[in-house]
């Protein structure tokens, strides 16, 4: 049986990995991260102190080690009403830009910018349109940049994306090939995937839509606050900000610098006069 370790034990873990390759989770939820740990500790079946000789001494061990830190549940079209919210409010209000652009934080392994750019491509707006997918996980990264998903999910796939009211023939979208599909390249041609860490990294462009859901539900009220600060000031002005269905901005100190477009999708916009955060 692995034994339990103590929140002391904890952060001395996440100094260690802080100070060896300056990844900082000191500001992830407590109990999710050592739920984490332990788990990890188990897959390996290695102890506490056989985990930091590793870290300290096996990069590409650090490698495995921070792949079960992040969080990669993922589906296309998750929570199909929240996609239905934004064809039919949010996609109008870009289809005023000239430029799209979108920012997906913590995309995991690409499965909700992949849904993003089939939004766009049936509103006649994915040419115009840059979808920025930004990860922590570089194994994501990389996985996502392939299109590959495999194929019996497809099948849920194609439920969500017809209860957003999605009405073409999704198979159109992607080509079966073994076990897998493989989303078109049309729709990932305009998806750049890029590393970003949202604890360390800073603003890189302005969005007039930021999606980052379920990750915040990750992270403790202060490191909350820095990443919805990193939002607000990475937005567009009157842009829209997305998160997952479990969170929440009624505690964040940005909470008064934006409206609620839908509370039930937990979809907000920028107010009129915080064009600049």
């Amino acid at each position: 049986m692995m034994r339990e370790i103590t929140n002391e034990e904890l952060t001395e873990l996440l100094i260690l990995v802080q100070a060896q390759y300056g990844y900082d989770f000191t500001g992830y939820a407590t109990s999710s991260i050592k739920r984490r740990v332990l788990r990890f500790l188990q897959l390996a079946n290695v102890t506490l102190y056989d985990l930091k000789y590793h870290i300290t001494n096996d990069p590409d061990f650090f490698i495995w080690f921070k792949q079960s830190l992040t969080v990669n549940v993922t589906e296309m079209f998750r929570d199909p009403h929240f996609y239905r919210k934004l064809r039919e409010v949010v996609i109008p209000v870009l289809a005023t830009y000239p430029v799209i652009k979108i920012w997906h934080a913590g995309c995991a392994t690409g499965e909700e910018p992949f849904s993003m750019a089939i939004l766009l491509h049936e509103a006649g707006l994915l040419d115009r349109a840059r979808i920025y997918a930004t990860d922590l996980n570089d194994a994501n990264l990389q996985k996502a940049a392939t299109g590959i998903i495999p194929l019996p999910a497809m099948k849920h796939y194609i439920a969500n994306y017809q209860m957003t009211g999605g009405t073409a023939d999704f198979a159109d979208y992607y080509t079966a090939r073994y076990d897998n599909a493989i989303i078109h390249n049309e729709l990932r041609r305009n998806i750049i995937f890029s590393q970003h860490n949202l604890v360390t990294d800073y603003v890189f462009n302005e969005f007039q839509l930021i999606c980052c859901r379920n990750v915040l539900i990750y992270f403790n009220r202060d490191l909350q606050n820095h990443v919805t600060d990193l939002f607000c000031r990475s937005m567009a002005p009157l842009g829209f900000l997305a998160l997952g269905t479990k969170e929440s901005l009624l505690f964040s100190e940005q909470r008064n610098k934006f409206e609620v477009v839908s509370l039930k999708d937990k979809i907000f916009r920028l107010k009129n006069d915080q064009a600049k955060c």
